[in-house]
Formats: structure tokens, sequence, C-alpha cells
């Protein structure tokens, strides 16, 4: 896409790019969670606020504000919670855990990270040229077909399952019925699903926002989270992981333990700044600020819905997650990220990054001012 970008602005060196491909965030975060990391950066600069290494598993405080906002009646306790510096930092401390000799079981189309830390740590096996595949990886389609959630009947047994909700990219949110019966089908193989949460925040449709909102799960399942999207922090990294006492490998030894060895053997902990911030996101003034930011952003999933469909494509997502995710049929994804580039000066993501089945479909994101947005349209309907 950089390439293509660079190419881009080279041949058109005026071109004014809209840029909604990368899903970084862009309003601004709210004054009460900034006042609180300033508080705590100038306290660095006192004898009395001065504060050195924190615990690897981050500090209490937060751990318990996490437990108590987000996993309320759901029987998480804070010692359960390792507090990081992103969800993607913690994909890969997850995969050192498990390590290269387990089977791994990947959405189709899914964020990028499962499949590449896969690869980082030989799990995946060769890469099949022809089909886009790695050998020992299980692609489980995800498509309109069947409702963007895999068909488990079809699935064989592996000892990993990754599981993206809302999924990137195809915004989807797993239903109540869908996680029941993805844990099931964990407890009846012996698998750990590890569930990401990274865009809970913005389901709207009262669809479970936590694997551990299903009964058994904190047998089989692992959690992994993150302030990034839902508090504007892709640049201040905060995140977290949820690995329940109650999950045990298949000798009876707590995944917990080992998890928590990974952690202080290979971090140091996140930022004592980063965690005054978060804990601020927490408070109810922080939650109500950062309720208003990402309504904002699915008011303009709302508007790129309504303008794509205005134009006669096929669009899924934007109602539980801020992508949007638009099928071109018969059309190879890369073309159309082309033309839309060439002809609009506007930036998406071609779904084949996201595995084999993104093919015939671009995700557009809603991370962007509203006046960005409603230019992008406007250039769209002149052009498409």
């Amino acid at each position: 896409i950089s390439r293509h970008e660079s190419e881009h602005l080279r041949k058109n060196p005026d071109a004014s790019l809209i840029r909604l491909g990368i899903g970084d965030t862009t309003q601004p975060i709210p004054d009460t969670i900034t006042l609180a990391m300033a508080e705590q950066v100038r306290g660095l600069s006192t004898i009395q606020g001065y504060r050195g290494y924190g615990a690897e598993q981050g500090n209490m405080p937060l751990r318990k504000a996490i437990a108590g906002k987000f996993y309320q009646d759901m029987g998480i306790k804070a010692n359960e919670i390792f507090v990081s510096d992103g969800a993607q930092c913690d994909i890969s401390r997850l995969q050192m855990l498990l390590g290269s000799n387990v089977t791994v079981a990947v959405q189709d189309p899914s964020f990028p990270a499962y499949i590449d830390s896969s690869v980082v740590v030989g799990q995946a096996g060769e890469l099949e040229e022809e089909t886009g595949k790695y050998g020992k990886i299980i692609y489980m389609n995800c498509g309109p077909e069947n409702d963007f959630f895999p068909d488990l009947s079809t699935i064989p047994r592996t000892d990993i399952i990754f599981l993206c909700s809302p999924n990137n990219p195809t915004g989807h949110a797993a239903s109540w019925q869908q996680l029941k019966q993805l844990v099931e089908f964990a407890k009846a193989n012996g698998s750990i699903i590890v569930h990401d949460s990274a865009y809970a925040a913005y389901i709207r449709d009262g669809s479970p926002r936590s694997i551990f909102a299903i009964p058994g799960a904190k047998e089989v399942a692992i959690e992994i989270s993150s302030f990034s999207k839902f508090a504007g922090f892709t640049g201040v990294r905060l995140g977290w992981t949820v690995v329940p006492e109650e999950l045990l490998y298949s000798n009876g030894f707590p995944v917990i333990k080992d998890f928590n060895r990974i952690v202080c053997t290979c971090f140091n902990g996140a930022s004592n700044i980063a965690q005054a911030g978060g804990l601020a996101c927490l408070s109810t003034d922080g939650y109500q600020d950062l309720c208003k930011v990402t309504d904002y952003y699915m008011e303009n999933a709302k508007i790129l819905v309504d303008g794509f469909t205005s134009l006669g494509w096929k669009v899924y997502g934007g109602k539980n997650a801020p992508y949007i995710w638009v099928h071109f049929p018969g059309m190879s994804s890369w073309n159309v990220f082309a033309e839309i580039l060439k002809k609009t000066n506007i930036v998406t993501i071609p779904g084949r990054g996201f595995g084999p089945a993104g093919e015939e479909y671009i995700r557009v994101s809603a991370f962007g001012q509203r006046q960005i947005i409603l230019e992008a349209l406007r250039r769209l309907n002149s052009v498409l």
C-alpha cells in the first residue's frame, strides 16, 4: 500500500490524499485523560511523585478498574488481568507462550497479526503460492454466506483458535449463540480460544463485548483487549490480556502461571504514565467522554455505509465496528484499491491483505474527521 501511495504521489504531486485505510484514531484524547497523564509526568519531577519500576503485570488500581468496568458479573479477578503496551504486543507474547508445536485456526479474513506471528514462531508451515495460505494453518472462512462466523461443523480440531469480535476487517460482532457454540466446540476439542475484543466498545446491538460473558468460557479462553481504539491510545500504547485461573493445560497446570512467567521475563511493565491515563479512561467522567468519541466514529461509519450503499455496492460492517467492508463482485481487491486511489485520491485497504477470503472486498476506515469523510464520499460520488 505504501509503495502504491508513493508512486501515486510521484505521478500526482499535487494530489490531496484522503487516507481511509489504516485503522488509526484521529480524534483528540479528552482532557480528563491527558490531564491525568500530565499530572503523572509532573509527579516524576518530585520526591513524593517519583516512581520507577512497577509490577510487570500492571498497577493494581488499573487492573481492578478494568475488572470492574469490563468484566463485572463475569467472575474475572484483578490478578487475572495483565496490563501491557497493547494488544498486538500481547499476541506475540501469547505466541511465545504457546510455542511452535501447536496447531492454529484463524478467521479468514482477519487481522494479519495472528498469521504473521504464527509464521514468526514456526507454526505456519510453507506458504502455498496458489492459494495464498500457509500449509499448517486452518483458515475458517467467514463471509456473508455464514454470517461472518465459521461453520464449526467443518473445522478440524486445533490447539488454538484465534477469533476477533467485532472482527477486523468485516466489522461483524459475534452473537451470544455464536460465541456459545465456539466455547462448546473448544471444550469438546480441548482447544484454547484467543479472543481479541479490541473493538468491543463499538458494539451497539447488545452482542457480547467479552467472551467471558459466555458460561464456561473461563475454562477455554484467553482475551486480549486494548485502549488503542476506544480511547485513542494508538500512540500512547496500553492494553491488557485476561488469563483466567480456571484455564488449565491437559495435565492440569494453570496457563496463568506460564503467562506470568513470560510477562515477567520479556516485559518490564506498561508505562506508568500510560497506566495513569488508562485509569482516567475508566473514571466516570473519562468513560463518558470516550463514549462521545466512539459515537462520533460510529456516525462516520453510518455515513460511509449509506454512501457506498447509495452507489450500488453491497456493504457490510459499520454497525458494531468502525470498519466498512465493501464488496466488488468478480473484481480483484488490489485493482479496486488502485482504481479508487487513481480516480479519487482515496487510500483504502485491499481485502486480500486480510486473507484469501478478502478477495473482491476493500476495507474502509471510519476513523477520520467528519469533513474528510464527507469529502471522500463527494469524490466517490463524482467518479463511481
